[in-house]
């Protein structure tokens, strides 16, 4: 359990820095915002109070919004709401299947077609917020619609692929 506590931690970190690395050498466009920082909430073990869970959302924006963003506080301000909806939206999706028998959200555990749900809904939620803080009445409304729909699209498909990352099937 300890041991899997540490590659969990181990794991996350080294997703955040790859964060940093998307953030500052990554821009496929201006309509795509790339982000793993969702999938990666969502993965905290649920033994984790959603309190705990903010703060390290907290943490982890920070750190990608001083040492790659630019601008100090957007995916903060994006990332802690993921946080806080994080249970209640595992619960309301998965029910009791993941909250009862398992310690954190799997692919597995939760099946593809709710998996899936659960990261496209957190995903939306965190690009809502990034994108109307990013874009504070500069942009046209179709941009800022536009650069939605393709970053959820877009980050939901690679959202899978980092709950795989951090959680492995056994």
């Amino acid at each position: 359990m300890m041991k899997s506590n540490q590659n969990f931690t181990i794991v996350y970190i080294l997703l955040a820095v790859a964060q940093m690395v998307i953030c500052n050498y990554f821009r496929i466009s201006p309509y795509v915002y790339v982000t793993i920082l969702p999938a990666m909430i969502l993965c905290i073990p649920l033994k984790i109070n959603t309190a705990l869970s903010m703060l390290i959302a907290f943490v982890t924006g920070l750190g990608v919004d001083v040492l790659a963003e630019g601008i100090i506080g957007i995916n903060t301000l994006a990332l802690v709401p993921v946080a806080f909806v994080r249970i209640p939206l595992l619960r309301a999706a998965i029910g009791n299947e993941t909250s009862g028998k398992e310690e954190y959200f799997s692919l597995r555990a939760a099946g593809p077609g709710k998996s899936f749900f659960v990261l496209a809904a957190a995903t939306c939620l965190f690009l809502a917020i990034y994108i109307t803080a990013d874009g504070s009445g500069a942009r046209p409304f179709w941009f800022n619609a536009a650069r939605f729909a393709a970053s959820a699209v877009c980050d939901s498909i690679l959202a899978i692929f980092i709950v795989k990352i951090l959680r492995p099937e056994e």
